[in-house]
């Protein structure tokens, strides 16, 4: 089991919310949180408005590809974080499953994303200081 904790964000395509979320967790977390995402039926390009959105912050996303989401991906994680993807996720015990409700970003133009860009990134700071600090901390 590795030093630091493992979060897996999941959604239907890949190609949205859950990028955004690894993407910026990523950022936020500087090597302190392994991060993945996948999909349960994966897109074939990330989607270019999220590029867009995410560029305006410095991220880029230019190179990031869906991904399909395995069973090992799930069982590596101490954290799994879905993002309307149902019942698709495979359920293993000791896991920490967590459910954001965000709206999907496909079809959406930019303005209309930017609000789920920063809502993904609030809640995935609060995940980050969660997740960083020293159990019996506060």
């Amino acid at each position: 089991m590795s030093d630091i904790p493992e979060v897996l964000f999941v959604c239907v395509h890949n190609a949205g919310r859950s990028q955004m979320a690894a993407a910026l967790l990523h950022h936020h977390a500087q090597g302190t949180v392994a991060v993945r995402s996948a999909g349960s039926t994966p897109a074939e390009e990330v989607n270019p408005a999220v590029r867009e959105v995410m560029a305006e912050i410095g991220i880029d996303l230019s190179h990031e590809v869906p991904k399909k989401l395995t069973t090992d991906a799930v069982q590596a994680s101490d954290v799994v974080i879905s993002m309307g993807c149902g019942d698709a996720c495979p359920v293993f015990p000791g896991k920490r499953y967590l459910d954001w409700d965000l709206t999907d970003p496909a079809g959406k133009g930019v303005a209309e994303i930017r609000p789920i860009r920063d809502d993904i990134d609030r809640r995935v700071r609060e995940l980050l200081a969660e997740l960083t600090t020293p159990a019996g901390a506060s």
